[in-house]
């Protein structure tokens, strides 16, 4: 499927995702939330005028990556057709939790 990344456990990342498909409306800012604070992932998710949700996330680099593959997934009533994935400094990350925004 895709590549795997190998990553050192405690080392921090950040990343900014683009999810595009059927993903307003249908929980899918609540479902990164909660995701998120299983992972001990800093950040936040919201709606973008194009129909796309947006999510800066910032925690340990595998953390991350789980998140990544949860944004894949979606929730129940979402239809994830891509999602977009932006390396960030996860110093420009400011939340100390994650926010729906």
């Amino acid at each position: 499927m895709g590549s795997r990344v190998s990553v050192r456990h405690g080392e921090r990342a950040a990343a900014r995702f683009l999810i595009s498909g059927r993903v307003q409306g249908v929980g899918f800012r609540w479902f990164v939330a909660r995701r998120a604070s299983e992972l001990g992932v800093t950040g936040w998710a919201r709606n973008l005028p194009s129909g796309q949700v947006e999510v800066v996330a910032a925690g340990d680099a595998g953390a991350i990556g789980q998140m990544e593959a949860s944004l894949r997934a979606g929730p129940t009533l979402a239809r994830v057709e891509s999602v977009e994935k932006s390396e960030i400094p996860h110093q420009i990350v400011e939340p100390k939790s994650f926010e729906i925004r």
